[in-house]
C-alpha cells in the first residue's frame, strides 16, 4: 500500500487485537480520519506446515518456546519496510519521548510483536531490528507495547490535537515531569485548588508550575532530574 500517511505496520500472531484502544479517542478519531494507517501481518500465515507452526523448543534447553526465524523472516520480508523495523522486548533500549518524537516522523513505523520466550536471535540480527523496551517489566506479548507505541506517535501527527501547547506542557517534552492540574470545583471535600492559580496572574503562574515540575521531577524522577540539570548547564557553558 502506496500512502503519504503516518503509517504502523503490526507483524502479530493475534492481528485481531488491532486497532483495539486505537480505534477509541484521539487515535480512533484520526484513524476514521485518514491522518494515519495501520496494517497488520499474521505471522502464522508464513509458517511451512499444516499446523501453521511458528515456534519451537529452543537449542540448549530451557523452559517455554522461541519464535522460529524461517517464518518470523518470511513475515518481515513480506511487510517490508521504510525504516527500521522495531521490536518491542524487556532488553531493549528504553523508549523516551525524543525517540517517539523522531518515530512519529518518520513516513511509518513497523513493530515485531513477540509471544513465548521471544524471537529467534538470528532473524532480529539479519533484519537489523532495533530492540525497544517500554520499561523493566514482562508482558505476555508484544501487542500491548505495540499498542502503547503507535498511541504514544500518533498523538503527535499534525491536526490528532487541536492545540499545539497541550503538547509542549506535557511531561518530558522539557526533560521534566509535568506539573499538577486543577479544574472545577474550587473546593472538593476540603481540599481546595491553589489560590495562586485563580489569580490571573499569568506570570506567577507559569514561575509557579515550573517549580513544582521541577520539583516533583527531582523526588520522583532522580534520573530524569540530573539529565535535566546536565542539559542546563551545558546550555550555560
Amino acid at each position: 500500500m502506496t500512502s503519504s500517511r503516518w503509517t504502523a505496520k503490526v507483524l502479530t500472531l493475534f492481528p485481531e487485537m488491532f486497532p483495539g484502544p486505537l480505534g477509541f479517542s484521539l487515535a480512533g478519531r484520526a484513524l476514521d480520519q485518514g491522518l494515519w494507517a495501520l496494517e497488520t501481518t499474521d505471522i502464522r500465515e508464513f509458517a511451512s506446515d499444516k499446523h501453521a507452526t511458528v515456534d519451537d523448543a529452543p537449542f540448549g534447553g530451557g523452559p517455554g518456546m522461541v519464535m522460529r526465524a524461517d517464518v518470523v523472516g518470511n513475515a518481515l520480508d513480506a511487510a517490508g519496510s521504510k525504516t527500521r523495523p522495531i521490536y518491542l522486548t524487556p532488553r531493549g533500549r528504553p523508549l523516551d519521548q525524543d525517540r517517539v518524537r523522531a518515530l512519529a516522523a518518520d513516513p511509518e513505523i513497523t513493530i515485531l510483536c513477540g509471544r513465548f520466550e521471544g524471537v529467534d536471535e538470528r532473524v532480529l540480527d539479519a533484519h537489523g531490528l532495533e530492540q525497544v523496551s517500554l520499561g523493566d517489566f514482562v508482558l505476555s506479548g508484544g501487542e500491548p507495547a505495540a499498542i502503547t507505541l503507535i498511541d504514544a506517535c500518533v498523538r503527535l501527527l499534525p491536526g490528532v490535537i487541536g492545540k499545539e501547547e497541550s503538547l509542549t506542557d506535557e511531561s518530558f517534552e522539557e526533560g521534566l515531569l509535568e506539573y499538577p492540574h486543577y479544574t472545577r470545583p474550587v473546593d472538593w471535600q476540603g481540599h481546595k485548588v491553589p489560590d495562586l492559580l485563580l489569580s490571573g496572574h499569568h506570570e506567577k503562574i507559569k514561575n509557579w508550575r515550573r517549580e513544582a515540575a521541577e520539583r516533583i521531577t527531582q523526588e520522583r524522577r532522580p534520573d530524569l532530574w540530573n539529565r535535566y540539570q546536565e542539559r542546563h548547564m551545558a546550555i550555560k557553558d
